[in-house]
């Protein structure tokens, strides 16, 4: 941060080590070469270039100063002489930092050399499975499996909220790291599990049921004849993109285990529909009738569950 005579502030941050200095050269360069009269030399302004978990302070960077710093630190402290008033020194500093941060790599750069990772959270859907080369996420897959393997006779599963910070936790490790173990220890709390793939779906920036196909389920569920409801929901259901048809069956699948447990876990198809069913489709500009769609979509998922072999099944079936 840089305070001025004139009591304007400027703040740059950085982790980077050689941004900042650049930084600081560019500025004591422009500052060096001012007119001497035109310096203030009774006042010397602290600018000051602190990572917010550090607070040591570093006093001039001159060869009369103490010994030289480390150059791993982060925080620095550099008292520098400098006239705000001097516009055109103003806009050389400016001059500078824009041709600096305009030679900056640019986003895709940086991921083609695994600098930054593509993200699972928040992704469409079809491009994690493009990213992954399948038609299921496999972070989709592994919350599955671990939840079969220790959470199907938890009471309340996928009602029951885990640690919001831990899942969180769980949400960076997934779009951080490629290899994600679901065993740790850290993860050993089954609702957090739960939590983060409920989040997964609820991020996802078009629902596992796409926009385009939301009003015709909801038309479906309307049916009043069972037969022909289900049906209707079947066609829809085959109308979905591959990997939108792919990971709402291993899904369904999978919920349709934790309700046949219900006498253990107290999760009952409804139950599951209540959870999911704002979780996986939702309309794409919501109207007034928000109580309305919130029941269809409710009852969507609880018929798909009661009826999963009719909707998922081959036609033979």
């Amino acid at each position: 941060q840089i305070t001025t005579v004139s009591g304007n502030e400027f703040l740059f941050q950085s982790d980077i080590d050689f941004l900042i200095l650049d930084w600081f050269h560019a500025i004591k360069n422009a500052i060096d070469r001012l007119p001497k009269e035109q310096r203030i030399t009774s006042r010397n302004l602290e600018f000051k270039l602190r990572k917010s978990s550090s607070i040591e302070l570093l006093n001039n960077l001159d060869t009369e100063s103490k010994e030289p710093k480390p150059e791993h630190r982060k925080s620095l402290i550099f008292r520098l002489n400098y006239s705000a008033s001097d516009t055109n020194d103003r806009n050389r500093i400016k001059s500078r930092l824009k041709k600096f941060i305009s030679r900056r790599p640019s986003l895709k750069t940086l991921q083609e050399k695994g600098l930054i990772k593509d993200q699972i959270f928040g992704s469409h859907l079809h491009s994690v499975c493009e990213h992954e080369k399948s038609t299921v996420p496999q972070f989709v897959r592994l919350c599955i499996e671990a939840v079969e393997k220790r959470g199907l006779d938890v009471d309340g599963i996928y009602r029951v909220s885990g640690n919001l910070a831990t899942i969180q936790k769980l949400r960076f490790v997934v779009n951080q790291e490629e290899k994600l173990n679901l065993d740790d220890s850290q993860w050993e709390d089954i609702h957090v599990v739960t939590g983060a793939l409920k989040m997964f779906f609820r991020e996802l920036p078009e629902p596992l049921f796409p926009y385009s196909l939301f009003e015709q389920f909801v038309e479906a569920i309307k049916i009043q004849d069972n037969a022909t409801r289900i049906k209707c929901i079947r066609s829809q259901v085959k109308k979905l993109p591959r990997p939108n048809y792919d990971t709402m069956k291993i899904l369904f699948e999978h919920l349709q285990k934790i309700a046949a447990k219900e006498s253990m876990n107290l999760m009952s198809t409804q139950s599951l529909g209540i959870v999911f069913g704002p979780t996986l489709l939702r309309p794409e500009k919501e109207t007034g009738n928000m109580a309305v769609h919130m029941l269809y979509q409710n009852q969507i998922v609880e018929l798909m569950l009661s009826e999963y072999s009719k909707i998922f099944g081959s036609e033979e079936d």
